[in-house]
């Protein structure tokens, strides 16, 4: 009665995907997502550039 079982179980393969066929209108879709991405990784450089968004100098603490 012994058995080499321990551990976890190696998770069973899952079959590879069968590639989508898209139409015009799916592939305008996916173009029209990518140009966002694209622009918004760019709005974020730019941004981080900039620095901090408060500008206001140094914090002051509520302490008198």
């Amino acid at each position: 009665m012994s058995s080499k079982q321990g551990g976890k179980a190696k998770p069973l393969k899952q079959p590879k995907a069968d590639k989508k066929e898209y139409d015009e209108h799916d592939m305008a879709n996916i173009q029209k997502k990518k140009d966002e991405e694209k622009a918004l990784k760019e709005l974020r450089a730019k941004a981080s550039q900039k620095g901090s968004f408060g500008g206001s100098g140094l914090k002051k603490s509520g302490k008198k």
